[in-house]
């Protein structure tokens, strides 16, 4: 998630996919971290020019159409922020010590406050749990946050209880010197036994929270690296390892459905959230939507678990391995699987 500055000014030129846009939709797009209620301010407010160094700038409406090639000039505004409520619950801890902690993130648990998800957060159990003890680097939203997973990928994650070793933390993460293991298990069956994936990710133009491979043309695009192995092949489905170099928003997903084997119940890149498990077992053909879907659910999220995270203690020197073992509801999809073999 980026960082931004009350005031800081950015400029984003539309590209000819984005003609026509709604200019508050083209800024949603662009800046996720708003609201469109936050963004629909700003351009009311007048913090949004639309061709700012020509004779023609406006400040335009949040309903004002779009052409190509026009550059659009963003201020970022102020908006208000809370502190999260302590909430007692549960957590699973899987090392702590003075300066950092490692939890077992359940699924279906949002990790951060953000839009329609104000608790229930790991943030808030944090809260609870901990107190004042953790980082404030990331600001009163994101107390001891160094990384982020998917609300419905279960796993490691890795938290500091001070400034000092969240930015030694931050700065392993950028040297890519945190090995980072998922599990995962995807439909079809890959040629290769294992394989890197090197495609750049960006914003999807056209769906708010989805990303993409992105083309030459996205000046804004991120590098990303994942390897993966196959740990074993099924029928229609594989299980394997993934174990990402870069660090982009929903880089496993967009990079295994782009390589042709989407993530098993990744509704928003695989068309579907639910399996069966006639479907796992072979007796009855897998359907191409979630609607056809009949008989015994096993599994109704996305089959990507954090499973190892391995790294250098930053204060210690010591060599770490966290493990976060198959979550039930993952190893009924495997049982389902081994049983037609």
């Amino acid at each position: 998630m980026t960082s931004f500055c009350v005031g800081e000014i950015f400029f984003r030129t539309v590209e000819e996919s984005e003609s026509g846009w709604r200019l508050d939709l083209f800024l949603a797009s662009h800046f996720p971290e708003f609201s469109r209620t936050t963004i629909r301010n700003a351009i009311t407010s007048g913090g949004v020019c639309i061709d700012p160094d020509s004779d023609k700038s406006t400040f335009g409406k949040p309903s004002f159409r779009l052409k190509s090639g026009q550059v659009v000039r963003f201020t970022i505004p102020d908006t208000p922020r809370e502190t999260p409520q302590a909430e007692p619950i549960p957590i699973e801890i899987l090392y702590e010590d003075n300066d950092l902690v490692v939890v077992n993130k359940p699924v279906d648990m949002v990790v951060h406050p953000s839009r329609g998800h104000w608790s229930g957060t790991l943030v808030a159990a944090l809260a609870y749990h901990f107190g004042g003890q953790l980082s404030s680097s990331r600001g009163p939203m994101r107390p001891g946050i160094v990384h982020r997973l998917d609300r419905d990928t279960s796993g490691v994650i890795l938290v500091a209880k001070n400034d000092f070793i969240h930015a030694k933390l931050a700065a392993l993460f950028e040297e890519r010197k945190i090995r980072k293991e998922y599990f995962a298990i995807v439909f079809g069956k890959p040629h290769l036994d294992r394989d890197m994936i090197d495609a750049p990710i960006g914003l999807h133009p056209k769906v708010k929270e989805k990303m993409r491979i992105a083309p030459p043309t996205d000046s804004d695009a991120k590098e990303a690296l994942t390897f993966y192995e196959v740990i074993k092949r099924y029928n229609k489905f594989t299980s394997i390892r993934c174990l990402p170099k870069t660090g982009r928003t929903h880089q496993i997903r967009v990079h295994l459905v782009h390589a042709g084997y989407p993530i098993l119940c990744d509704r928003m890149y695989g068309g579907r959230k639910t399996i069966s498990m006639e479907e796992l077992t072979g007796k009855k053909p897998v359907a191409l939507t979630e609607e056809n879907t009949t008989g015994t659910i096993v599994l109704s999220r996305q089959a990507l678990h954090a499973h190892k995270l391995s790294f250098e203690h930053p204060a210690t020197g010591k060599e770490l391995e966290i493990v976060s073992p198959i979550p039930n509801d993952i190893q009924s999809v495997i049982d389902c699987l081994e049983t037609n073999v």
